[in-house]
């Protein structure tokens, strides 16, 4: 069977990589071993006489396998598998180890997609779907790793069908609504374990996800595989383990998570999955070391909000904080990203002076990137960057700059004419085809401001003084009030202390690879600010000024570990070591 919608999905995924194209993101055997024993645990198996398994993204059959290996002796049960693949030849592979394995297993594979079958039927189209009758066909357990495919991959009309049939909003990757299928025809009394990516536990852009499995799902178990690298590809994998009908006990879902780290190891274990019996640092056969921590979802907060691990002791820690927290950073100015051109070969440059001389440009401003990001204070780059900022504010009115007024900016901008005007969404949205897409508020440049960097190991935050735009590689924030510029400092030596690092990862539960931290508006406009006028505060204040005037001075670095210890006082703890 191979319908019209596989078909033109085909077709669009000839000129993109297979794997990318189709999600297929294939199964570790410790993994999927792992999932399956977690869906039997929570699974209602006795007195079955037969029970129907579901993968809708089936690949080469190793989490059916794996599945089956788990039932084999916890029940007689007379086994019915139902998989979808849109990949003929995985089909053909997952046919062939099941049926050597389970050769009783009663075995319906189907090539197509599962949300074809999952959707209601298209009013134009005869091919019959999942619900199609007077019934919904339900599974008692469902097994799957959901395909990793983008907006821009499968379409915007197909990403805006799915999102409307399964009221997502954002932008809408294929697994988001697979999941949501799959919720529909989970047997109320069913079990199921899900493989997918943990972005979705702590971005706002996964809030109606979140909700809608709330909602949907009774959900058991969270497991977020953060960093362990159990995929060839770049995925930081979570496992969902959920019943099929949202229950309304006041148990919350238990939560685990590990991620690596550099510390001394507590207990060790063969694999990352095998350390998830532990609990604190494990060390594994590879040579990694990992931080288990157990606990349980935090329900405090509404179904859409961040999924964060909550237990005893890191709910008293951050209790700790709220009482000694004045204000959060988001309250004292808006954090925002740093400008987008859009164009950046024509408006960003390193080498005004030398390719220009005397006709260089009159609108350049001073630019900061990433590539001069230092704590506290920012950091000589080897290529100092410029940027043409053709926007001013007119009574309060952001608007584009006249070019008459500056015939070398004219003449520049003239020159890349055509490339600037084939943005046709600057073109579309009103705007002068010389604009900058984003260029934020050109009147708040010339104010002090906190910048920092989106991604890094260690909070890399620095004051600007310069008046340098910031570009959209970093973030920055400036005080709403004038009078307040000492809330930058105080900010700043908050954000970039070991204890911004534990309050990231108490309250957001979040990392990339290698330890690496995102500083995104969403979180650090979260980040606490001591009550500034207490003299613990005005002392971290001048100690942060004293660690700028150092400018990367070898005494720096002692200035900064005193400064670190005086921001865990001021917020009533006491400090203690992070893990890296």
């Amino acid at each position: 069977m191979h319908h019209p919608a596989v078909q033109n999905t085909s077709r669009r995924y000839k000129s993109v990589d297979a794997e990318k194209a189709h999600g297929a993101t294939y199964t570790p055997d410790n993994l999927a071993r792992f999932v399956a024993e977690r869906i039997v645990e929570n699974a209602a198996l006795e007195g079955r006489e037969a029970i129907t398994i579901l993968d809708p993204a089936i690949g080469d059959g190793a989490l059916v396998l794996a599945m089956l290996d788990a039932l084999k002796d916890k029940t007689r049960a007379a086994l019915h598998v139902r998989g979808f693949d849109t990949d003929v030849s995985a089909l053909d592979e997952s046919a062939r180890r099941i049926r050597a394995a389970y050769p009783n297993a009663r075995l319906e594979l189907t090539l197509g997609n599962f949300l074809d079958f999952a959707l209601e039927a298209d009013s134009n189209t005869a091919a019959p779907t999942l619900f199609s009758g007077n019934e919904t066909p339900t599974f008692d357990l469902v097994i799957a790793n959901p395909p990793y495919v983008r907006t821009q991959i499968m379409g915007s009309e197909r990403a805006q069908q799915l999102a409307s049939t399964f009221g997502l909003t954002g932008r809408v990757d294929l697994y988001q609504a697979f999941l949501l299928g799959m919720a529909q025809v989970l047997a109320p009394d069913g079990a199921a374990g899900i493989i997918v990516s943990n972005r979705f536990m702590t971005t706002k852009g996964g809030g109606a996800l979140r909700s809608a499995l709330r909602q949907r799902f009774d959900l058991c178990e969270i497991w977020d595989f953060g960093d362990t690298k159990l995929f060839s590809a770049a995925v930081l994998p979570a496992v969902l383990v959920a019943r099929g009908t949202a229950s309304n006990s006041a148990d919350a879902p238990r939560f685990t998570s590990i991620y690596e780290v550099k510390d001394e190891p507590d207990a060790h274990a063969s694999d990352p999955v095998e350390a998830l019996v532990h609990t604190g640092i494990v060390a594994v056969e590879d040579g990694r070391r990992f931080l288990v921590r157990h606990g349980v979802l935090d329900s405090s907060e509404s179904c859409s909000d961040v999924w964060r691990l909550a237990s005893e002791s890191g709910d008293e820690w951050l209790a700790i904080v709220d009482r000694h927290t004045w204000k959060r950073f988001g309250e004292i100015g808006k954090v925002r990203v740093g400008v987008k051109t859009c164009a950046d070969k024509i408006f960003i440059r390193h080498d005004w002076d030398g390719a220009f001389g005397a006709d260089k440009p009159e609108l350049l401003r001073p630019l900061t990137t990433h590539h001069g990001a230092g704590r506290f204070r920012a950091t000589l780059p080897k290529k100092v960057r410029a940027i043409l900022y053709p926007h001013e504010v007119v009574q309060g009115s952001r608007q584009a700059i006249p070019l008459e007024n500056y015939p070398k900016s004219r003449a520049y901008l003239e020159s890349h004419r055509l490339a600037l005007e084939s943005r046709s969404y600057v073109i579309e949205a009103g705007r002068r085809w010389y604009e900058i897409w984003v260029p934020q508020d050109p009147q708040a440049w010339s104010a002090p401001k906190l910048v920092f960097r989106d991604i890094s190991e260690r909070p890399t935050f620095w004051i600007d003084l310069d008046g340098s735009v910031v570009n959209g590689d970093c973030y920055w924030l400036v005080a709403s009030r004038e009078d307040d510029a000492d809330l930058l400092w105080l900010a700043c030596a908050v954000a970039n202390s070991t204890f911004a690092e534990s309050f990231y990862d108490h309250r957001f539960n979040n990392k990339l690879y290698a330890g690496r931290r995102r500083f995104i508006t969403q979180y650090v406009e979260q980040f606490p600010l001591p009550d500034p006028v207490l003299p613990l505060s005005r002392d971290i204040i001048a100690r942060a000024k004293a660690i700028y005037e150092a400018n990367h001075a070898p005494q720096a670095e002692e200035l900064e570990r005193e400064l670190d210890s005086l921001v865990w006082q001021a917020l009533g703890l006491g400090i203690e070591e992070v893990c890296r």
